[in-house]
């Protein structure tokens, strides 16, 4: 096993950790690719919309607020410093963080145009499914993202995304703690950068 892969398994492992412990509802392999299937419909629309990449932009976050688990990745992104942060300062940070992964995954949707992202298989990890899309871009190989997905939140979301082997919220976490450094620690400080960044 590689680092990248331990450090992956780790994280996972981590943010797995910080789920509520809510009954478990048994979310089955159906479940979790019902719902990339859906997530992934969606993103297909939006990268042959035609839109501006703003307009594209905005879509990108409402799929991710609808799909992802964003407070869970972002308490993770930001580690151990969101024990210190203040539920008011969580909540900020949370809602300019998602902005944030919009601007910055959803700038690359004029990449996609002419391309499609198709839902592949699904197995259960432990106590989250993880489903397999490949993406197809012309004139480029194909290359495979992973969505993990749980519903230990109480509802069925995503938690990760790993693209080409490499995890979004750990890839961000290095991002988020360089930022946060840049900023004396200062959370409210972080906050304000991220809203800015992306």
């Amino acid at each position: 096993m590689n680092d990248m892969s331990r450090r992956f398994l780790i994280g996972a492992g981590a943010a797995a950790t910080l789920l509520p412990a809510l009954p478990a509802f048994a979310l089955t392999e159906a479940r979790a690719r019902a719902l990339i299937d859906q997530a992934v419909a969606e993103i297909n629309r939006v990268i042959a919309s035609g839109k501006s990449t703003g307009a594209m932009i905005a879509d990108f976050e409402r799929i991710f607020a609808r799909y992802a688990d964003v407070n869970i990745i972002a308490r993770s992104t930001l580690g151990n410093d969101s024990r210190r942060a203040t539920a008011a300062q969580m909540r900020a940070f949370t809602a300019a963080f998602q902005g944030y992964i919009a601007r910055k995954y959803g700038k690359r949707f004029r990449e996609f145009i002419g391309g499609q992202i198709q839902v592949t298989g699904v197995r259960q990890v432990k106590s989250w499914h993880e489903v397999r899309s490949t993406v197809k871009l012309r004139g480029k190989s194909p290359f495979t993202v992973l969505f993990l997905v749980s519903d230990r939140s109480g509802r069925d979301l995503f938690f990760d995304m790993v693209i080409e082997g490499v995890s979004l919220r750990l890839s961000e976490r290095t991002e988020i703690g360089a930022m946060l450094d840049r900023n004396g620690g200062n959370i409210d400080a972080l906050i304000a950068d991220v809203k800015r960044s992306g």
